[in-house]
């Protein structure tokens, strides 16, 4: 997979636990968590806007596309 979720990066510069942004944006720790594992095949512009909003960032901020050698 050539894109990378930096939800872990942006929750520790916020100084947010996964229990409290699942809380904020109404899904579940298991699936936030897919997400923060860089696990998740998809994501729905729902809940790209909801992390968006929660995390007050741009979608670019939480996603980025990592080079196929880059990637380990």
């Amino acid at each position: 997979m050539g894109i990378r979720i930096n939800l872990d990066r942006l929750l520790f510069d916020q100084q947010l636990t996964l229990t409290e942004l699942a809380d904020r944006v109404g899904l579940t720790i298991v699936n936030l968590s897919i997400l923060k594992t860089n696990k998740a095949k998809a994501i729905r512009f729902s809940t790209l806007e909801a992390l968006c909003r929660e995390l007050k960032c741009q979608p670019g901020d939480l996603l980025e596309w990592v080079p196929e050698r880059s990637r380990k």
